[in-house]
């Protein structure tokens, strides 16, 4: 009996919100850390500086998810997944930025703490949409 290629096991929602979220963390890394650097050890400004970590972040995590995450998103169009996934977070960016501006701007944000709440707050409401429209959008299967 001549052996056959098996496809890899799908993974469970549960399993892939796991990865998701660990995968995130440490994009949320790079995107922190490449944020802080630019308002505090260059002083450039908030809008400027999530803008850019968010592109690094964002870059990141669809390397990473798209591999070990959402592994369906290896076969089919990937220019029309990878288009989709740019629409996605073209949204996600506008969501997550606003939504650190406007709070940066609601409570003054004169403390680094509280730049930390904003940029959590609005990494975190960004996170949330990125993962259900990945995951029932872009690489359904």
């Amino acid at each position: 009996m001549a052996e056959t290629a098996t496809e890899p096991k799908k993974l469970g929602v549960f399993n892939q919100l796991v990865r998701f979220i660990a995968i995130g963390g440490g994009c949320a890394i790079i995107d922190f850390g490449t944020y802080s650097l630019m308002l505090g050890v260059l002083g450039w400004p908030f809008w400027l500086s999530r803008g850019i970590s968010f592109i690094l972040g964002t870059s990141a995590s669809y390397v990473i998810n798209r591999k070990l995450t959402f592994q369906g998103a290896n076969t089919g169009n990937t220019k029309a997944k990878a288009g989709a996934f740019a629409l996605v977070y073209i949204v996600t960016f506008f969501v997550n930025w606003g939504t650190n501006q406007l709070l940066v701007v609601w409570t003054g944000a004169d403390e680094p703490w509280l730049v930390t709440v904003c940029w959590v707050v609005g990494q975190g409401l960004g996170t949330l949409i990125n993962f259900v429209m990945l995951k029932w959008v872009v690489f359904r299967e």
